[in-house]
């Protein structure tokens, strides 16, 4: 059987039945996460898997994000957010994969990176939908300005919650990972 590096901070080797199963797994996960706490606005652990994902098992886990990605639209539509999940989810898991590979293991930096992304995630959707529904582009970043300060509550929940798990479960979590990969 033919052996592929997944990628990540570690460097072992795994077969690809292997590495198929283990997409699967980690795309389910994130889908499984979601639903999970969908009843709680912006209490997410999406970023934390996919993070994790990224960065233990590289490639593997940017194509899990992929995955989950394509998954969305099936159970939910689609909409302008479509465009903000393509590019945020597997963002976050590629900027993981490279501190895997850089090994970053500093519990500071890499809550500072997430809440960075988490950041991004609240600029980039509402510039997508202010883009996206208006269909013009004069004073774009006063309507985006006022779209942005219409969801700061949610994005401070998405912040806080990302605050609190980073430091509490990426480290041990990735850990668990690579013992039992």
């Amino acid at each position: 059987m033919e052996k592929m590096p997944h990628g990540g901070a570690g460097k072992k080797k795994i077969g690809i039945a292997r590495a198929i199963c283990l997409v699967g797994l980690m795309a389910a996960s994130i889908e499984c996460g979601k639903l999970v706490l969908a009843a709680i606005p912006n209490v997410e652990v999406v970023t934390l898997l996919c993070a994790i994902y990224g960065y233990t098992f590289g490639p593997l886990g940017v194509i899990a994000s992929v995955i989950f990605v394509c998954i969305e639209p099936m159970i939910y539509g689609f909409g302008t957010w479509v465009i903000t999940y393509a590019i945020y989810w597997p963002l976050v898991s590629l900027v993981f994969m490279l501190l895997g590979r850089i090994r970053v293991r500093n519990r500071v930096a890499i809550t500072a990176v997430a809440l960075t992304l988490t950041l991004f995630f609240g600029v980039l959707s509402s510039f997508v939908d202010v883009g996206l529904f208006s269909g013009r582009f004069d004073r774009l970043f006063t309507r985006f300005a006022i779209y942005y300060a219409r969801g700061v509550l949610f994005y401070a929940v998405q912040l806080a919650t990302n605050a609190v798990i980073f430091p509490l479960l990426f480290r041990p979590l990735t850990e668990k990972l690579r013992s039992i990969i």
